[in-house]
């Protein structure tokens, strides 16, 4: 990264942008801007502990609105830009899917235009999920390789963007890498995922707070990681001098069953007491098993996991009890 560089990331008050945030400002010449939206109920709280850091600045803006974003890159200009904005929520897309698709999948592109318009230099770093693969043949690994079969709206809007940014790349000349992460995890997961209901609900009803967990499918199985690992490899990616597409995955898959059972034994419990299946959290396609193959991370990136899935539940699980 050049002297006095400065970063702009969206979807900063998530997950991944809070430990993203974090560890960018580590380093003492970077500035960090982190776009928000206006709103009257703004929520900082991933975020709260680097708000008073002097290389860190909110902006006002919103990547559904090109215009914002073109003003800002014409304010700013980055040197570089995570886009981790969308609607994330794949259960949403379904009851959302026009919004979903304006704001993961057309706001990705207003995100490459606003660069193309105001900063053509900037290299992009685009969030593409697993979730694009889909529907997949039982047991097979997937690779930078395979080929997408998106099952829900969000999936669709997210190969939508995916291939976008390698339009964009090809016809405009734009850095633009994406990683096609596979489902990484933290005690910063927002509580409507699975996982983190999972290790929410384990630790109240282990203290009498809570009755029962109600929950979809138990044997779906998913390559899980955690969150802080996964942001390593975006920035390792963004080292490069050219552009690459990257799966960043641990290799290793579980279900869901897996994750609710080594979280209930990790407070005494034994889950089938407690776990109802509800049809509510069904969901109308279902994407039954994804398992990722990082073999170009590690080699070119040189990034290897450092948090084993048993260890991901225990670190999810105790910070929920001591949050109680």
């Amino acid at each position: 990264m050049t002297q006095s560089a400065r970063v702009l990331v969206t979807g900063v008050t998530g997950q991944d942008g809070s430990f993203l945030a974090e560890k960018l400002l580590a380093d003492h010449n970077i500035s960090v801007y982190g776009l928000v939206r206006r709103s009257s109920n703004p929520n900082y709280s991933r975020i709260q502990h680097i708000l008073e850091y002097e290389r860190f600045q909110l902006v006002e803006g919103d990547i559904t609105d090109l215009s914002s974003l073109i003003q800002i890159c014409s304010d700013i200009k980055p040197d570089l830009i995570y886009n981790l904005a969308s609607q994330s929520f794949v259960p949403t897309s379904w009851t959302q899917p026009l919004f979903t698709a304006q704001a993961t999948g057309i706001g990705a592109v207003n995100v490459f235009e606003a660069v193309r318009i105001a900063c053509p230099t900037c290299k992009i770093y685009q969030a593409s999920s697993s979730e694009m693969f889909g529907l997949q043949p039982e047991n097979a690994i997937q690779n930078e390789d395979t080929s997408f079969y998106p099952r829900s709206p969000y999936a669709c809007a997210k190969v939508f963007a995916h291939q976008m940014a390698i339009n964009y790349r090809e016809s405009h000349n734009l850095f633009i890498s994406c990683g096609i992460l596979f489902n990484h995890e933290s005690e910063r997961r927002g509580q409507q995922f699975v996982t983190r209901k999972i290790a929410r609900a384990a630790a109240r009803i282990s203290k009498g707070l809570q009755s029962t967990l109600s929950l979809g499918r138990l044997d779906t199985y998913r390559d899980w990681g955690f969150a802080g690992d996964y942001v390593d490899a975006m920035i390792l990616m963004m080292r490069l001098n050219t552009p690459e597409d990257f799966v960043i995955a641990t290799g290793s898959k579980h279900s869901v069953q897996d994750f609710v059972d080594y979280s209930f034994r990790m407070v005494g419990l034994d889950w089938k007491e407690f776990v109802v299946q509800d049809p509510r959290f069904m969901r109308p396609a279902e994407v039954p098993s994804l398992c990722g193959d990082a073999s170009r991370a590690r080699e070119r990136l040189g990034w290897t996991p450092t948090v084993s899935f048993e260890s991901l539940v225990e670190r999810m699980v105790e910070s929920e009890l001591n949050s109680i």
